[in-house]
């Protein structure tokens, strides 16, 4: 008798329980070289408040490490006094201090010497432990200026969504940067869509954690006509599906007539009972506050309008803006 076949989805099993271990081993590892630095960072910052150590004594402890244990990385004078910065950065912040472990060595030294606030700081660090963003997506973001276009462009949202849902502000983005689809500067609507599904892992990580794909061209019968949705998705702590409108356009206030549309046909035919209304995402190629401050602020509909764009933002005018935005601030607090 000739041997069984043996499906795949049978073998599909050990290898996931190989990869769950290999992750779990990954994070012990990290936790443990994280806790190593924070205790060496400690240390250093100790001795240095005495007159026995000096500067010149943490290129000597560099050279001792490396005479001791020779061929072991990570332990130049550069990166201990790295470590010092780590340690009394967040020392005094034991809210913050609890998520250190969740990011690589290389996170946090992106988000150590490339703030410029501590607010910057702690968003990143939040943000990057919320998202499990890699070291990779954590440079992006700050080469993307996420935290200044944050707080200086709040995200435009319905007053209806606003009310019912505030939670919505935090898992939506004014802007949302699309360099990594190498489109030009106006490409077509059908080449936007095509880029992003072609693209989607990295759309998914642009748009946040909590965002899972359900369609594309998603169908939507009402009456005896077909409509189709550019993008369907959901998003698990909202608890409700999330249509997005693609517009290779400028923001035209007509277009949340369409999204809306859409919105209702979706909760009459397509919402679970358990789930929340569903959210439209209208995303264009740009548009005007003032424009869409008007066209929302009467809107019914659970529903923003954001902006994506394919080229890097301008980093010197984002940094002059949030500057702006903290003398305003600064000043504010003062006269108060």
């Amino acid at each position: 008798m000739s041997d069984l076949i043996t499906p795949d989805h049978d073998f599909m099993a050990v290898v996931q329980l190989i990869e769950a271990a290999k992750q779990r081993a990954s994070r012990a590892v990290n936790t443990e070289l994280i806790d190593l630095y924070w205790a060496v960072g400690e240390y250093v910052s100790q001795k240095l408040g005495t007159e026995a150590w000096g500067k010149g004594t943490v290129e000597a402890l560099a050279d001792f490490i490396q005479r001791r244990q020779p061929g072991l990385r990570g332990f130049s004078a550069k990166n201990i006094w790295r470590m010092r910065q780590f340690y009394e950065t967040y020392r005094d912040t034991p809210i913050l201090s609890t998520l250190l472990r969740e990011l690589a060595w290389s996170a946090h030294l992106h988000i150590l010497t490339r703030s410029q606030y501590p607010e910057e700081r702690a968003f990143y660090l939040r943000t990057a432990a919320e998202q499990r963003w890699s070291v990779r997506e954590v440079a992006r973001q700050m080469d993307n200026q996420l935290f200044a276009r944050t707080i200086t462009a709040p995200v435009k949202m319905a007053q209806a969504l606003k009310e019912t849902r505030p939670q919505a502000n935090n898992a939506f983005k004014d802007s949302y940067y699309l360099e990594f689809l190498g489109l030009p500067q106006e490409p077509a609507e059908a080449d936007l869509q095509r880029a992003l599904l072609q693209h989607l892992g990295r759309f998914l990580t642009e748009l946040g954690r909590d965002f899972c794909f359900v369609g594309s061209e998603f169908p939507l019968q009402v009456g005896g006509q077909d409509f189709a949705l550019d993008l369907l998705f959901f998003h698990r702590g909202l608890n409700c599906l999330v249509a997005i409108e693609l517009k290779t356009t400028r923001f035209s206030p007509e277009h949340l007539g369409q999204l809306n549309f859409y919105l209702e046909a979706l909760d009459r035919d397509h919402k679970k009972p358990h789930e929340n209304p569903t959210i439209g995402l209208l995303l264009c190629a740009s548009k005007d506050d003032e424009v869409v401050e008007y066209a929302l602020s009467r809107s019914l509909s659970p529903a923003l309008v954001a902006q994506y764009q394919t080229q890097l933002p301008d980093k010197k005018l984002l940094q002059a803006k949030l500057h702006e935005f903290y003398l305003a601030n600064v000043g504010k607090g003062e006269a108060e």
